[in-house]
């Protein structure tokens, strides 16, 4: 079942929410309780949850690749939630769902503009919350299935093939996981050490300059074999892959 991360603020959460319980409309009163009541009805669908309750935190859980979904609270101490999620779209596409106050309509826009897959407006209905999660659920898994394409390049994760121009590519499988990192952000600058985190791990232990040398085997492979200009550097950052012209 889908792992979600629930960022939200505790002490300022229950004011908003409204849950459903035998069809009867209540307020949950303990702010301290609301964020634990969320996660219960979440665990009780399936879902494995993990809480973060400021913004840093979450944004630091919501990088590590470990959740299919975040639940994204506006209000949140530290960092609030569209930095978050600024942040977060810099390195990843996992779907956001942004909890926003019934008023805050430019929250909903700039939270859509942003890059959030959706949003849902305080108070709600546990019932509309988890109908939501479904629907970017099921979009993520349909994007996962579907094959990933940029430019000439198409990269099928389910049947691990890569083709340009409808030619196979052959990849090992670390520099198929590379490559599946970059076309995944496509358009989106990843430096080194978070393609060193996604597809090395945290704990690998060898030559520092190891993505440099990978991302030399996938030119040698895709733009030199086939002349094509998609992996590109970006000096003092790292690297990226767009589709000509892009």
């Amino acid at each position: 079942m889908a792992r979600i991360l629930l960022v939200e603020d505790e002490q300022k959460i229950a004011r908003f929410i409204e849950l459903e319980l035998s069809h009867e409309g209540y307020m949950v009163e303990d702010e301290q309780k609301i964020a634990r009541f969320i996660e219960l009805e979440l665990s009780h669908e399936g879902y494995t949850v993990d809480k973060a309750e400021d913004g840093r935190t979450g944004l630091a859980q919501a990088e590590s690749g470990e959740y299919d979904l975040v639940l994204l609270d506006i209000m949140l101490p530290e960092l609030n939630g569209l930095e978050v999620l600024r942040r977060l779209r810099k390195t990843s596409q996992v779907p956001v769902i942004v909890l926003t106050a019934r008023d805050a309509v430019m929250d909903k826009v700039t939270g859509l503009d942003m890059g959030a897959d959706d949003y849902i407006t305080k108070p709600f209905s546990i019932e509309e919350l988890l109908a939501r999660i479904r629907t970017a659920l099921r979009k993520r898994q349909s994007a996962v299935d579907a094959p990933l394409t940029v430019g000439p390049l198409a990269l099928d994760a389910a049947r691990h093939t890569v083709t340009v121009n409808g030619e196979p590519v052959e990849l090992t499988g670390r520099e198929f996981s590379l490559l599946q990192t970059l076309v995944e952000n496509q358009s989106i600058v990843l430096t080194r050490d978070t393609l060193m985190e996604k597809v090395w791990g945290y704990d690998y232990v060898g030559e520092t300059n190891v993505v440099d040398v990978y991302i030399r085997y996938l030119r040698a492979k895709i733009d030199e074999k086939h002349q094509v200009k998609l992996i590109h550097t970006v000096r003092g950052v790292g690297y990226t892959i767009r589709a000509e012209g892009a």
